[in-house]
């Protein structure tokens, strides 16, 4: 797709801290898609000469594909070879960067966001995020100058390719099929990118005898989203799952975000069940092969998790909030396992990378080997640390609010952590319980997230008593 360098040196504002995103049209097209494949190929080229390669490849928003191939020609005209792997999920992106052994990825996509928007994810060198503190930002003054140096003596080559094989067969390496008992799943792609992949593995169970039925729901993708933009965070999203899996009386429902590098499980009776408790699973799973391994876990809810990895002799190792962080500090502590309640679970051997589909392997596998249905799993880890889930509050001045609940609580706190905003829990008379509250990067929003150990009355009480201060 032939694109031309516009005149306009406005800031851009679809760049993000981690990432880009922006509304269709003024803040992220063709022309802006092209100026930022520009610039990311000086980007690469910065540091040798050498001929770069980039993978790339696209959600199944309508728009991904031009997108797609505008930023394509902008790394072409850098020099840049270009890898085009269709239409993938971010993780198909993570993995193929490091498999073919390129020079960086692009993922086109908008994840969960308004079907009016759009955005990219990209990596560098062995899947390593590129964020605002490792480059991102660069590549920003670098697409909103425009300062690019002549279009490359040797333009860069493009092709179609795919990775689907190897990345499937990767994903089996997490599970011993051995171990997996029959069982039924539903899986609900939300019309999004997670579909394709399912299929490849249905194919591969099949063919290896894995006793697994899939009941796919809202399996086409199709980015027009006649079922609404997938995200399972939201309640409004989970019905047609809960239906699918108390209908077909299945042992687990599995959802997904557009892109799927986040899923979501829902229990044989069809209830959700929060990430934060699917993070202490999955640190078990892992502690069980991995002896004394180090578990990365983020400060919103931590008692589970923290409990969970003590009592199967790991290492407990709080980060903050966001997947840059939580990979950097992976790489740091040689960690084996990252979770963040938000359902992104980071994993060692894949590159140290969020993955959508790894999780649910490692939870089926787990749930066949000590013969458990998924709600006896989480049950007792529930009971004992309740949780009220993350709640967001719009706010005027978000900073103020803030500043009052920490006035009123932080006199009777054992202990107040600044990790990720503030971290305060309190022992008492009533029990004990914790919150964290942090603000939003990008809106004026502010997060509440509260616990406490075997009360679920303290834990609302407290909920409640938070959330009328914070909208005095």
């Amino acid at each position: 797709m032939p694109a031309t360098i516009s005149s306009s040196k406005a800031k851009l504002t679809c760049f993000k801290a981690y990432d880009i995103r922006g509304q269709l049209g003024e803040e992220l097209n063709n022309d802006i898609a092209y100026r930022i494949g520009r610039a990311y190929g000086e980007f690469l080229h910065s540091d040798e000469s050498k001929a770069k390669t980039v993978v790339v490849g696209g959600d199944i928003r309508l728009t991904s594909e031009e997108l797609k191939l505008a930023l394509a020609d902008g790394l072409m005209d850098a020099g840049v070879n270009v890898i085009d792997l269709g239409m993938t999920g971010t993780e198909e992106i993570y993995f193929a960067t490091s498999h073919l052994s390129v020079d960086g990825g692009v993922e086109v996509t908008a994840s969960h966001n308004p079907m009016d928007y759009n955005g990219m994810k990209l990596v560098k060198n062995e899947s390593k995020p590129i964020s605002g503190d490792s480059g991102l930002f660069d590549i920003q003054t670098l697409a909103e100058t425009q300062a690019f140096t002549e279009k490359a003596l040797l333009r860069g080559t493009y092709k179609l390719s795919s990775t689907l094989d190897a990345y499937v067969q990767h994903l089996l390496t997490y599970i011993n099929v051995n171990n997996i008992k029959p069982l039924k799943l539903v899986v609900n792609s939300g019309n999004g990118a997670a579909g394709h992949v399912i299929d490849a593995l249905e194919a591969q169970f099949t063919k290896l005898n894995v006793p697994v039925e899939f009941i796919k729901v809202n399996h086409e993708a199709d980015g027009h989203f006649p079922n609404g933009i997938p995200n399972p965070l939201l309640t409004e999203s989970r019905q047609d799952t809960i239906d699918a899996v108390l209908a077909n009386n299945a042992d687990m429902g599995i959802a997904w975000d557009g892109d799927f590098d986040r899923c979501f499980l829902f229990d044989e009776k069809g209830q959700f069940v929060e990430g934060y408790y699917i993070v202490g699973l999955l640190a078990e799973a892992f502690l069980q092969k991995n002896a004394g391994a180090k578990i990365i876990h983020d400060p919103r809810l931590t008692w589970n998790t923290i409990d969970v990895v003590n009592a199967a002799g790991g290492k407990p190792v709080v980060c903050k909030t966001g997947h840059a962080f939580i990979k950097e500090r992976m790489r740091s502590e040689d960690a084996v396992y990252g979770g963040e309640m938000s359902a992104h679970h980071y994993f060692r051997d894949f590159m140290y990378c969020d993955s959508g589909m790894i999780p649910w392997l490692l939870v089926a596998e787990l749930l066949c080997v000590k013969k458990l249905k998924l709600s006896d799993a989480v049950s007792r880890r529930i009971a004992a640390y309740p949780s009220s889930g993350e709640i967001n509050s719009k706010l005027e001045n978000p900073q103020l609010a803030i500043t009052r609940v920490l006035e009123k609580y932080q006199a009777d706190a054992v202990l107040v952590d600044h990790t990720d905003g503030i971290s305060l829990e309190f022992s008492d008379a009533n029990g004990e319980w914790r919150f964290n509250l942090r603000s939003s990067n990008t809106e004026p929003v502010v997060r509440l997230n509260v616990e406490s150990k075997m009360n679920i009355s303290l834990m609302k009480t407290k909920t409640d008593e938070i959330l009328a201060i914070l909208n005095a």
